[in-house]
């Protein structure tokens, strides 16, 4: 099993970890906004396709595609065969030409060989069994789950981000059609069964790793340098990329006002134990403007996302729970889990902000040119970083950012700056509109040139051992799984 290009740019170390909601997010998911809902697993397993795009033009998708030889006077045509089975489930040669236009319709060019044309038709025939495996595993786990619903809302949610795409009906339309979609229709039927094979892959890979039954397998220095030989060429330059690190100061509330808004978040909590409505209560109490218009629903999550302290409650309640209040750097959370999974929770939460006057504001703002002042007069920048760092502001640090990328803020404090600049304090909008004040100092800066080994390597060991784990249990499941190829 190979992992492809594309799933290589993630490991160039342009992400910055995980930074904050202060505005941080958007350079940390620049190289991967628009992946779906197959991400998790395409990235470590080259058997998942892309599910969640628009097929591109001269795409073919549909369940129509043949492999037919020219009719003669006692010729037959093949509409299509079996290349494969997996349990009782055929893998169909149209499958194997799907994966092959796909390949072409995004820009690879296939081998024109005969010899190299099968040997490339056999990879995707073992590629498609690995994911076929791995779906028909999912469906005989009981713990996993994936509602009609979820899906209906994914499917819905993308086709009408590709229909925003065209300015007429008839536009989407012909399009669809060159990608093998005779109707709107067929294109959410397809679009359909492959967002429901995603999740249950992704269900399953995820479960398998919380559990600890999917560790990853270091991979040797050979097999990296051989990984990263193969793909050189399709990685392109490094970008210009800035390194640094922060400490954010966010102004802290008065005794007084946290234990109003403690009062506030005890008594919301009675009225919904009395069976009040949560997502009511939440459009009309929650301060977090990310989830209050959807009555505070977060959807789906897993562990790592949320601050500690939210994720240690979500994680440990039954659905329809309401919990106690739950204090973080954000505030004060009332959470009620609606669905689990072993791996996430679909929740919702009410947010209550304290009370933050000028006086706290201008305290912070002091507090920040004051770190700043004595970092600039040689004090230890990581002393100083664990005291008065607020994780609610992103991370610690951030590591080979592309300098295109930063947000607005960032890019214009830090500017020119060299490695070792403290640069001048600046502000950032927090939760709801309080300001926070950020303390920065450029840890380096990296030109735009080539992609060196030594600039993946770390994200290729990480890779690489997640598929070396996936591709052994799969061999695991192809030992307990009847599969016969017939190529």
């Amino acid at each position: 099993m190979q992992l492809g290009g594309p799933a290589l740019l993630g490991c160039l170390g342009l992400l910055a970890g995980a930074l904050s909601p202060a505005g941080l997010a958007a350079a940390q998911d620049s190289t991967a906004a628009d992946r779906d809902t197959t991400a998790a697993v395409r990235d470590t397993i080259a058997a998942v396709r892309d599910t969640g795009g628009v097929p591109l033009p001269g795409e073919a998708t549909g369940p129509e595609v043949a492999a037919a030889r020219p009719a003669g006077a006692d010729s037959v045509i093949v509409v299509d065969r079996v290349v494969a089975v997996v349990g009782n489930r055929p893998v169909l040669a149209s499958q194997v030409e799907e994966e092959l236009f796909s390949r072409q319709a995004q820009g690879v060019q296939l081998p024109t060989e005969p010899e190299r044309l099968e040997a490339l038709r056999r990879q995707v025939i073992s590629s498609i069994v690995d994911e076929e495996l791995l779906v028909q595993q999912a469906t005989r786990d009981t713990t996993i789950t994936v509602t009609d619903q979820e899906i209906a809302d994914g499917v819905e949610q993308q086709v009408r981000k590709v229909r925003g795409n065209f300015s007429s009906e008839v536009d989407y339309r012909d399009e669809l059609k060159k990608a093998g979609f005779q109707t709107p229709e067929e294109y959410r039927r397809w679009l359909t069964d492959q967002q429901r094979r995603a999740a249950l892959q992704n269900r399953l890979i995820d479960g398998l790793r919380s559990a600890g039954k999917l560790k990853p397998v270091a991979p040797t220095e050979q097999e990296m340098r051989k990984f990263f030989d193969e793909q050189k060429g399709n990685l392109g330059t490094r970008p210009a990329t800035i390194s640094f690190r922060q400490i954010v100061v966010t102004p802290k509330p008065s005794a007084a006002a946290k234990a109003r808004a403690r009062a506030q978040a005890d008594s919301i909590v009675l009225e919904l134990r009395r069976g009040a409505d949560f997502a009511t209560a939440a459009r009309r109490f929650s301060q977090d403007p990310g989830s209050r218009d959807q009555g505070g629903s977060l959807n789906w999550f897993r562990r790592g996302v949320m601050v500690p302290e939210f994720e240690k409650v979500a994680f440990s309640l039954k659905p329809g729970v309401v919990s106690n209040p739950v204090e973080s750097p954000f505030g004060y959370h009332i959470i009620q889990v609606e669905r689990t999974q072993p791996a996430e929770v679909q929740a919702r939460h009410i947010l209550l902000t304290p009370e933050i006057d000028s006086a706290n504001v201008d305290s912070a703002r002091t507090l920040a040119f004051r770190l700043s002042e004595r970092i600039a007069k040689g004090a230890s920048f990581d002393s100083l970083q664990r005291i008065y760092h607020d994780p609610s502001g992103g991370e610690r640090e951030a590591e080979n950012v592309p300098a295109d990328k930063l947000p607005e803020a960032y890019a214009k404090a830090i500017a020119e700056a060299d490695s070792g600049a403290v640069v001048p304090v600046f502000t950032l909008k927090g939760t709801g509109d309080r300001e926070q004040f950020v303390v920065l100092q450029v840890t380096g800066r990296r030109s735009q040139g080539e992609v060196r080994y030594e600039d993946v390597k770390d994200r290729i060991r990480q890779q690489l051992g997640q598929e070396l784990a996936i591709r052994r249990y799969i061999d695991q499941l192809r030992k307990t799984t009847y599969v016969d190829l017939r190529t």
